[in-house]
């Protein structure tokens, strides 16, 4: 076994952590309380190359591996986690789009991706139905020349910016009373008629971030809007939520290291008790909890991107590593917050922005529950979802 990373990702790494400490931190608590997606910063991540990270050269990307993308997106959810669950959203959705795209697609959408001047969004998410994808309900019927979408997705991330391009969209292509239903993955552009993005949520979290509802009322696409192969939307859908797990859980990772750094740093500098809170042992004791939580969740988050990059992970590892590290993530926060006291209870204070922030990690690409499922499954155990 190997712990160390190499020269490159070491550097690459740092790049990004100079960039998050310089352009990003000093302004996350601003945008959270605006709520107002920064195009400006998202167009400097891409100008750094992070969102040119995982595709092929012959595309524009590095050509480099998931936890080389990983790893950036740690260090970006270290300054603000909202920003860097923009970037892994986009990036996820164009991976799945190079991956099964046709050239034709992917000569039209990919380049705005690789070079952050556009976004990507995954439309999966229904008002009644989320990680139970058997049960959506949006309906993609035949018609002259292409596909008529009706329905209506929630929840999503990316598709309403001034930069937002696209959104691979979930649909069911079976006909209605099919003894089996058969879903299809279209690529739905931005401006299509009768496709519309609703009015942007007011979140506990992620507030600048861009997430709304998304309409589809007779919006007719052209046959080769659709991804891959008719009838294959939903594996591939979960191809990406699967992708989408590692990268949420560096977000996590990340939050939970900038919530152990910061209160390090406060129990050194607030003084208690005729002492610094450093000096109390229940306080270190906290403390050095957080301190194992992180690294543990390092170590599976890590390994997940590794295996993923050598072609033998599991959802067993995927699991794990959501689940651990989305549930650390909040933990972490939590206790960062009673190390502040009252202070941390505040919304000036960074480590209540990390708690509201990261709540939803444990509910996206698949719940905690979801991922303990998918965990008992893979020892065996009689586990079954709806087909």
């Amino acid at each position: 076994m190997d712990f160390d990373l190499t020269p490159d990702q070491l550097r690459l790494q740092e790049t990004v952590a100079e960039f998050a400490r310089k352009e990003v931190e000093p302004r996350a608590e601003q945008l959270d309380r605006d709520g107002v997606f920064p195009t400006d910063l998202f167009r400097k991540v891409g100008d750094l190359g992070i969102t040119s990270i995982p595709f092929k050269s012959e595309n524009g990307g590095m050509g480099l591996g998931t936890l080389e993308t990983a790893l950036a997106i740690e260090q970006l959810a270290i300054a603000d986690q909202a920003l860097a669950v923009t970037t892994m959203v986009s990036v996820s959705a164009g991976l799945i789009l190079e991956r099964f795209g046709t050239e034709a697609q992917k000569q039209r959408y990919l380049p705005g991706i690789i070079k952050g001047e556009a976004l990507g969004a995954l439309a999966g998410t229904e008002p009644q139905a989320g990680s139970d994808t058997a049960s959506f309900t949006t309906r993609a019927t035949r018609v002259s020349g292409g596909w008529s979408l009706n329905g209506q997705k929630a929840y999503i991330t990316n598709a309403g910016t001034d930069i937002s391009s696209f959104a691979l969209t979930l649909a069911i292509t079976s006909e209605p009373g099919a003894e089996r239903k058969r879903y299809t993955l279209f690529v739905v552009p931005n401006g299509t008629k009768g496709y519309q993005p609703g009015e942007s949520y007011r979140k506990m979290g992620w507030r600048s971030s861009d997430t709304r509802p998304l309409y589809f009322d007779d919006c007719v696409v052209p046959e080769d809007a659709i991804l891959g192969n008719e009838g294959e939307g939903r594996h591939l859908l979960h191809k990406g939520y699967q992708q989408a797990r590692v990268f949420l859980s560096h977000c996590s990772l990340g939050l939970a290291e900038a919530s152990l750094r910061r209160s390090v740093s406060y129990a050194n500098e607030r003084k208690a008790f005729g002492a610094t809170l450093g000096n109390l042992q229940m306080i270190q004791e906290l403390i050095a909890q957080m301190a194992v939580k992180v690294d543990a969740a390092r170590l599976l988050a890590y390994r997940a991107a590794y295996m993923g990059d050598k072609g033998t992970v599991t959802l067993r590892e995927l699991a794990m590593a959501k689940y651990y590290c989305t549930e650390i993530g909040s933990q972490v926060a939590d206790a960062a917050i009673q190390v502040h006291g009252g202070w941390g209870f505040m919304d000036d204070c960074a480590v209540s922005r990390y708690y509201r922030d990261n709540r939803i990690c444990t509910i996206g690409d698949g719940s905690s529950q979801i991922q303990q499922l998918l965990i008992a499954r893979s020892l065996g155990l009689d586990v079954r979802f709806a087909s």
